[in-house]
């Protein structure tokens, strides 16, 4: 099950999502997530929006890390965070590419959600700066705020000024996209519909991705989240040209659940489960995983014709 991303060597293609405010499922937070990927060997990418700070995760364990950022209108902000991730040893920026503004998470609103402390904002700007205001909620106003809506191709651009890590795209949902990101210098993109929560009726990942791999035309490595539960989603993946998938949600489960035990076991339960799966289909290999062996609706409805 053994391949590589970006020159990194790892067991499986089963990486960590960024997610964030991991302390809100454990007291140890981001820590013991990192410690967890770190036992599985794999990469764990550390979201901006963690309670743990960046300097904390990295002294935590010694592993391959990622570092997912936004862009903010004080480019001084983004700058900084950057700069704090490469001197810490991160491998790579992951860029966020859709939420130039927040989408309306009406549950947030509902419940008056107080979000956690953003720890590696600390010194620059805090939520505390920032009114809920009527019927809303303090995250949706910090991100109106602070996010910079202008975002642009002309950000990557930016991004690749001030940094030497390679810089992977996460958000990209169409073959336009894909291709322009490859033009402008990305080394990965990431298939990435924010867990759903940023625009009704988007697109399941896994109904695009392959659009996206044939776009990208083996330029760059191509990456997908959103919905992996299961070793025979993360088979899907591969055989629809994914590199790699990430996943969050369950990962957080585990961490909920058992703390860095707990985080640990999702990972290698995943891992089991796709060993189990390509013995099933007759994989000796991530390279055996074809697209011969997953069938979309639309190879049926040719068929039917």
């Amino acid at each position: 099950m053994s391949t590589s991303l970006l020159g990194y060597n790892m067991p499986s293609p089963i990486i960590v999502a960024p997610t964030g405010s991991h302390k809100l499922a454990n007291p140890e937070g981001e820590v013991a997530t990192a410690r967890a990927a770190a036992a599985c060997n794999t990469i764990m990418v550390l979201s901006f929006s963690s309670s743990c700070r960046i300097e904390e995760v990295a002294s935590s364990c010694d592993a391959i890390r990622f570092y997912q950022l936004y862009v903010y209108k004080r480019r001084d902000v983004s700058a900084t965070l950057v700069h704090r991730a490469e001197s810490l040893g991160f491998r790579a920026i992951v860029l966020t590419v859709d939420t130039p503004v927040l989408g309306r998470r009406e549950a947030d609103i509902r419940n008056k959600m107080i979000a956690p402390q953003l720890s590696n904002l600390e010194g620059l700007m805090s939520l505390d700066d920032f009114d809920a205001g009527e019927g809303g909620s303090k995250l949706e106003r910090f991100a109106r705020e602070t996010l910079d809506p202008s975002l642009s191709w002309k950000d990557v651009e930016w991004l690749k000024s001030i940094t030497s890590l390679p810089i992977l795209l996460k958000g990209i949902v169409t073959a336009e996209d894909a291709r322009k990101a490859v033009e402008a210098g990305a080394a990965g993109v990431i298939v990435s519909n924010h867990g759903a929560r940023q625009l009704d009726y988007a697109p399941a990942t896994i109904s695009v991705l392959e659009e996206v791999v044939k776009a990208v035309a083996g330029a760059v490595p191509v990456l997908v989240d959103g919905g992996v539960r299961r070793g025979t989603d993360v088979l899907k993946a591969l055989a629809l040209g994914a590199k790699a998938v990430m996943v969050g949600r369950p990962v957080f489960y585990g961490l909920a659940a058992r703390g860095e035990a707990g985080a640990r076991h999702v990972i290698e339960m995943l891992n089991k489960e796709l060993e189990l799966a390509m013995a099933l289909c007759g994989c000796r290999s991530i390279a055996e995983v074809t697209r011969a062996h997953v069938q979309t609706e639309g190879d049926r409805i040719r068929a039917l014709l």
